[in-house]
């Protein structure tokens, strides 16, 4: 195998102006090691001509003006969380989830798999923060992806801040994740077989993550998930610091007394997240509120010791979002941020190839009429399908679309806030069809946290004869955490535990649905309404109703104007309890906080308190 020269890669180095010499010596090996023909060292403002090689390439195509358009292989469009890795030196960060191994074992099986394998290939490096610059937790967000992929460069340079300054200026030249993106052979791999050769990891002690076997999101943009997550979840618990959470963030101002509130919270998939952090105002309620955009993933928290509140920021500059449904009905927000000149990128929805059009399930009611013209998401026409075939999908269920924040047209004016903004509510929520009110406070820390590490929302069950059984997703962090459960609880209550001004927490469900199977709350903007009860809650302007499980909403409390549709049945059936099916609920989720080990006593005690108060309303 013909290496690279070493000097030839010097000189790349210095013309591209990287000083930092722990980020050339790593640069160096991993070049030499997959065998790349070339290394290229790429910062913010290479993203029209890298656009212009991709479109020339065929690896984009033109989808209208200022937007791209392209297709992953087809054995490669999700995250695979069977083949995604957490491994550290110490066998007490296995999780139940976290699908933890040896460090060990696993870097000399990526290693071996990622020799020589971007022969005849390009090696991007792409120096990256996940954070605003000059925030507290920038010591935290700094790392450099190699890839030997041109789409992935264009993806990270839209969610992620990335430029050779970032590493130059560390603090400690050493002190940056290292992330190692080898795509390889993807027509054989063998995806899905006893011989998969994938492998996603995330080295976490060593600050290192090693991902084979793909090109599409988050196994191959390894600044969102793998840093922003994984790692910083490591980094977090390690430094006793923050949180990294799978969470949204987003602000509500009131212009009648000019006070802004921030929300940030977690939500298992399919429950309704990303719509929820780029909501609107409800018509009846927007000449008094304005509600802005944080970030609908991933939000970090740190608590300020100088004023005692947690904080938070969005580590990302840009969002992934699923296309799937998303409209100016259900998302007005973010068709804007993706509209012609914004750069976005759409990956696996429809396209048509005469037009330059993108067409996904639920853009519109019905597919375009004419499919002159149109391939689906694997580039088949859509006019040649069988009998068979007519009724698939166009586009990819996991389609996406790629846009910096900057395009979101209610984005927060002080998103770049090196310091984040302070946090008055953590909410939770998950699709459940009955049994979770509307919303549901809580005000008791360690309740507040086993709230969260009970989250779950309703997957498959009803089809598997257990309706009414969730799939628990603590926090929503379930593929995430990169340790235990146990000391992830215990880190929670220590993080926010230490603020002297500490966030409400709450639980929301927007999902209920009646006896016919109808949903009883409108949903969409109108989720703005219940939020906005919770932050008077904390200002002492209502007091709700208190039940076992948490403070729900009178429904004299509600800003109900412009809601004249709702049936007053619905809305009791809304801010009511089941005491029956929530006693139910408490074995469930006892048998599921049984299977983590180290669980802190608070959290327990926390438990037991629900669970009386349960028995003693029954009574």
């Amino acid at each position: 195998m013909e290496r690279i020269l070493v000097t030839a890669i010097d000189a790349v180095l210095d013309e591209a102006g990287l000083t930092n010499e722990a980020v050339r010596s790593y640069v160096k090996h991993w070049a030499q090691h997959t065998g790349a023909e070339r290394v290229e060292v790429v910062n913010a403002s290479d993203d029209a001509r890298l656009i212009a090689e991709a479109l020339e390439a065929g690896e984009l195509l033109p989808a209208g003006k200022g937007r791209y358009y392209s297709r992953s292989h087809p054995k490669d469009t999700a995250r695979s969380e069977e083949r995604t890795v957490v491994a550290t030196h110490d066998a007490a960060d296995r999780g139940e989830y976290n699908n933890w191994r040896p460090a060990s074992e696993m870097r000399p099986m990526l290693e071996e798999r990622m020799a020589g394998k971007s022969a005849g290939k390009t090696m991007y490096v792409v120096p990256y923060v996940m954070a605003p610059p000059g925030s507290p937790l920038q010591p935290y967000a700094t790392g450099v992806e190699l890839t030997d992929t041109r789409t992935v460069v264009l993806h990270m340079i839209r969610m992620a801040r990335v430029g050779v300054e970032y590493v130059n200026e560390l603090a400690d030249p050493e002190y940056f994740v290292r992330g190692v993106h080898v795509t390889g052979d993807l027509d054989n791999l063998g995806q899905g077989t006893a011989e998969d050769q994938r492998y996603f990891v995330t080295i976490a002690d060593e600050r290192t993550i090693l991902h084979y076997g793909s090109s599409y999101g988050g196994n191959a943009l390894l600044g969102k998930i793998a840093h922003g997550l994984r790692q910083a979840t490591y980094d977090g618990w390690a430094s006793g610091k923050f949180l990294a959470e799978q969470f949204l963030l987003l602000g509500i101002t009131d212009k009648e007394t000019g006070r802004t509130y921030h929300i940030c919270g977690g939500m298992p998939s399919a429950s309704g997240k990303t719509n929820l952090a780029m909501i609107l105002a409800p018509d009846a309620l927007g000449d008094r509120y304005q509600v802005h955009f944080y970030g609908d993933d991933i939000a970090w928290l740190w608590v300020d010791p100088e004023d005692g509140r947690v904080y938070a920021i969005n580590p990302e500059f840009g969002a992934f979002g699923v296309a799937k449904d998303t409209n100016e009905a259900t998302n007005p927000t973010a068709v804007e941020a993706i509209s012609e000149g914004t750069g976005t990128i759409f990956t696996n929805v429809a396209y048509n190839e005469q037009t330059q059009d993108v067409w996904w399930e639920g853009k519109s009611k019905t597919p375009p009429a004419d499919v002159t013209g149109w391939r689906d998401w694997k580039g088949e026409l859509i006019s040649e399908r069988s009998e068979a075939a007519k009724d698939e999908p166009w586009a990819h269920p996991n389609s996406r679309f790629t846009t910096t924040l900057a395009n979101i047209p209610n984005i927060a004016p002080d998103y770049t806030n090196p310091k984040g903004v302070p946090v008055d509510a953590i909410i939770f929520g998950g699709r459940t069809r009955d049994r979770e009110p509307l919303i549901r406070a809580i005000t008791d820390l360690a309740e507040g946290v086993y709230d969260g590490l009970t989250l779950g929302a309703e997957a498959t069950f009803a089809a598997e004869g257990t309706e009414g059984v969730l799939r628990y997703d603590p926090m929503s962090m379930r593929p995430f955490m990169a340790y235990s459960e146990g000391r992830y609880a215990e880190h929670w209550m220590k993080i926010i535990g230490a603020a002297k001004d500490q966030p409400i927490f709450a639980h929301v469900n927007w999902f209920q649905r009646g006896d016919d199977g109808r949903f009883l709350w409108p949903g969409y903007r109108d989720n703005l309404r219940p939020l906005l009860w919770l932050m008077q809650l904390r200002n002492g302007e209502v007091t709700g109703r208190q039940t076992p499980v948490g403070i729900v909403p009178t429904k004299e409390e509600l800003q109900l104007e412009g809601m004249e549709n709702l049936r007053a049945d619905d809305l009791e059936t809304l801010l009511s309890i089941d005491t029956h099916r929530w006693q139910q609920e408490m074995g469930h989720r006892e048998q599921h906080l049984s299977l983590f080990r180290d669980m802190p006593e608070e959290i327990w005690a926390a438990h037991r308190r629900v669970s009386d108060a349960l028995d003693a309303e029954a009574k």
